[in-house]
């Protein structure tokens, strides 16, 4: 079932930092494993 578009994307605090670490050049740019 998707989620609605009202609540909008759902992103983990974790899985955010992951992502920010990238964009700042503090971590390699690999994939992010999600489960």
């Amino acid at each position: 079932m998707a989620r609605s578009l009202k609540k909008g994307p759902f992103a983990d605090d974790h899985l955010l930092k992951k992502v920010q670490a990238i964009i700042d050049g503090k971590a390699p740019k690999k994939p992010i494993k999600t489960w």
